[in-house]
């Protein structure tokens, strides 16, 4: 049986900066505290320590993955979590030399001692970290975890987990790759979005799908507007300053407003010229990203890093393309580009530790592109052949963040994947299908050997590009 990926599993809410090095090592965490307590010992636990690997060690301090172990051992969930609180609780963590774990027991905590950062990397994946449990009659409990990417998480028994996962899942229409979702489309006289909504039914009632897709959007809608309102410096050490603020204010003009939606129906009044329009598109991305490198709510689409895409290209459709647009257009373009980056998934990795920014911006682009075509109208074979050619021109792409941060040129990359996005979609839409030249799985395969090719510095480790030809010093 195939497998079987959500649209909730592909656009997940968290907290930045990084889906693979914040959100999957919180998640990790968690996971370790179920089986703890699955073992019956988490109340004779003295002591834990935790060990990162490979990317995760060498830009772990830049993508706070040391602070996202601790909040997942302190029994924090990154998805309710108020941020306003993060940097109390570790604060006190680190204060105090201990950490209450599972909000259930208070054992001391060096994290300075009890994070250990490893340079080498573990064979299974990139990102690997262990935690060791040291209990009271001096035995240890181990278990090894691996972020693969967009906020997932493993143990290397990872081939028979997907089978039981797939045991458990009876989607009336199972998709594998690109070809076999077309294929539903015509045999079942259905567009895409409408085959992915009969296999998320099949999973959880029609009434928590529609609130948990509004969920989702309005919290993308959140983070656009605090990322639009907040000015300052971003941390880390680089001295980014937040632009969104600044182009926001040039472009709303004295328009009045007292929240999200207020906000973006005032901005359907603004004027839309060209030039007027790349700038809200890269507002809105920058917004987010900005939002998410300051340990912010975001969605993960499909990673933190490229989390500014899908909403910049959605919120484009609304305020530009369709000012009816509502729950309708919300739902299906959410719909189409979870469907699209399931499938980048299956073929290929959305993980930059695994795929350079290929996978992370290049995937997003690519969802983002689809699920525009099918709003403006598109078959969903051009539906398809906007996927591939925003990814198409994607392929390559590095991973080489500035000091471990993601920032430079993090940040800026979601604007320019959402604009190919929009470009992507207009381009399938004034072509004939029939006429396609390169299949989307063709692409993402080339993706996938592009990045079995691609030399590991530029895969998430801040060790070549422009995070070693740029320094902090210059920043």
């Amino acid at each position: 049986m195939e497998e079987c990926i959500s649209v909730f599993d592909m656009l997940k809410i968290g907290v930045g900066p990084s889906s693979s090095h914040t959100l999957g090592p919180w998640r990790a965490a968690e996971r370790f505290l179920e089986e703890l307590k699955e073992e019956a010992i988490l109340e004779n636990i003295t002591r834990v320590k935790v060990d990162l690997y490979g990317s995760l060690s060498l830009t772990g301090k830049g993508h706070a993955t040391d602070l996202a172990v601790m909040l997942g051992l302190s029994g924090q969930d990154p998805e309710y979590i108020p941020v306003e609180d993060i940097a109390g609780i570790i604060k006190k963590i680190e204060t105090n030399n201990e950490i209450n774990l599972g909000n259930q027991k208070l054992i001391p905590f060096y994290f300075l001692q009890d994070i250990v950062f490893n340079k080498d990397f573990l064979p299974f994946h990139a990102n690997g970290l262990k935690f060791t449990a040291y209990k009271s009659d001096d035995s240890e409990y181990e278990s090894t975890f691996y972020s693969i990417g967009g906020g997932f998480v493993v143990k290397e028994e990872r081939t028979n987990a997907k089978q039981k996962e797939a045991i458990k899942c009876a989607f009336p229409y199972p998709v594998q790759n690109a070809a076999e979702l077309l294929a539903y489309t015509v045999s079942e006289n259905k567009s895409i979005s409408e085959i992915v909504y009969e296999n998320e039914i099949s999973m959880r009632p029609e009434a928590e799908v529609h609130s948990e897709l509004m969920r989702i959007w309005n919290t993308m809608l959140e983070c656009m507007y605090i990322g639009c309102h907040s000015e300052g410096i971003l941390p880390g050490g680089l001295h980014v300053r937040r632009r969104a603020f600044d182009m926001h204010q040039n472009l709303i003009g004295l328009s009045n407003y007292t929240d999200p939606q207020s906000w973006l129906e005032e901005i359907r009044k603004t004027e839309v010229k060209f030039r007027q329009i790349l700038k809200w598109v890269s507002c809105f991305a920058l917004a987010v990203n900005e939002v998410n490198a300051s340990l912010g709510r975001v969605v993960t689409a499909p990673t933190n890093g490229s989390s500014g895409v899908i909403p910049a290209v959605l919120m484009y459709y609304m305020v530009i393309e369709n000012h009816n647009a509502g729950e309708k257009e919300i739902k299906q373009f959410l719909m189409v580009a979870g469907e699209i980056g399931s499938i980048f998934k299956k073929g290929s990795t959305i993980s930059a530790a695994m795929g350079g920014c290929q996978a992370e911006i290049g995937v997003s682009s690519s969802m983002a592109a689809a699920a525009l075509c099918e709003l403006m109208g598109g078959t969903p074979a051009q539906v398809l052949m906007a996927a591939e050619i925003a990814m198409e021109h994607h392929l390559g792409l590095t991973c080489d963040p500035i000091g471990g941060l993601v920032q430079i040129p993090c940040i800026e990359r979601n604007t320019m994947g959402a604009i190919k996005a929009i470009n992507a979609a207009e381009l399938a839409l004034e072509t004939d299908s029939k006429n396609a030249k390169v299949p989307l799985d063709k692409v993402i395969n080339t993706m996938w050997e592009t990045a079995k090719d691609m030399n590991s510095k530029y895969k998430e480790t801040s060790e070549g590009g422009l995070a070693v030809a740029v320094n902090m010093a210059d920043c």
